[in-house]
């Protein structure tokens, strides 16, 4: 099959060198980016002529004019895709600007470029079907499957907001020690620390615009932000004026798994 991948930021190229492996043919257009001249494309339209996939990843900011500018060229034989980390915002705009005309629906691949450099698996991916096009996610879901990926099929605001209760917790926090400094030596981190190691590694590694689109594309990403504020505010008072005397300070564990 032929894929038109409108983006080529880190995403963009990750996601194309796993179709090539799976034996399909790309092309791509990026004005901002350099593309490899044998997959390049001299424009949007000339990208999407004769794809059976469009594959928006650009930033979010940037869809609307992209699909603007698509629309006239694309027919029902072709099927679009986003692969932002929010689906709300992108699902409803390609249900207004694509309509019932052209299939779409909204992706979320719950990986990238540090993931498949790792070998990480299983590869997940979020599959949102707009109401007006089933079977168009049900093929992105076979696509997928066929690139080795676990799929999890979601509502957009179900999965809007899961993400904003760990993948944007999960990047301001790393954001937040980024700024202190805190991943500038980590030659005496104990191992406790490893975790957040990989998360400030995802925060530096990922595209710039991303920290930015999680948080304010995402419209249930400040709420999880100020409970999260608010909680440590709460604890960093408890360690200031209370004592420990009967452990209640400790961290809670989970409740042990009953046979």
């Amino acid at each position: 099959m032929l894929f038109a991948i409108l983006g080529f930021g880190r995403f963009g190229r990750a996601l194309t060198e796993l179709l090539l492996h799976a034996g399909h043919e790309v092309r791509a257009y990026d004005p901002g980016a350099t593309v490899p001249v044998e997959l390049a494309a001299t424009s949007a339209m000339a990208a999407a002529e004769g794809a059976q996939w469009i594959v928006l990843a650009m930033p979010v900011p940037h869809m609307r004019s992209a699909l603007h500018t698509l629309r006239p060229h694309l027919d029902a034989r072709q099927t679009v895709i986003d692969v932002g980390s929010v689906k709300m915002h992108p699902c409803t705009m390609m249900d207004e600007l694509l309509g019932d005309e052209i299939p779409h629906a909204g992706t979320h691949p719950l990986f990238g470029p540090l993931s498949l450099a790792r070998g990480e698996h299983p590869l997940r991916t979020v599959v949102c079907a707009s109401p007006r096009h089933p079977d168009a996610a049900a093929r992105a879901h076979q696509l997928f499957v066929a690139l080795g990926c676990e799929v999890i099929e979601q509502d957009p605001a179900i999965h809007d907001k899961a993400m904003a209760s760990t993948h944007a917790l999960a990047f301001f926090i790393a954001k937040g020690l980024v700024e202190m400094g805190v991943d500038d030596d980590l030659t005496v981190a104990p191992p406790s620390f490893q975790g957040l190691k990989h998360m400030l590694a995802a925060v530096r590694g990922d595209a710039g615009h991303l920290f930015a689109a999680i948080q304010q594309e995402n419209p249930f990403a400040a709420g999880a932000r100020a409970q999260l504020m608010d909680s440590l505010e709460l604890i960093h008072r408890k360690l200031l004026t209370e004592g420990d005397e009967d452990g209640h300070l400790a961290i809670t564990n989970l409740p042990e798994a009953t046979s």
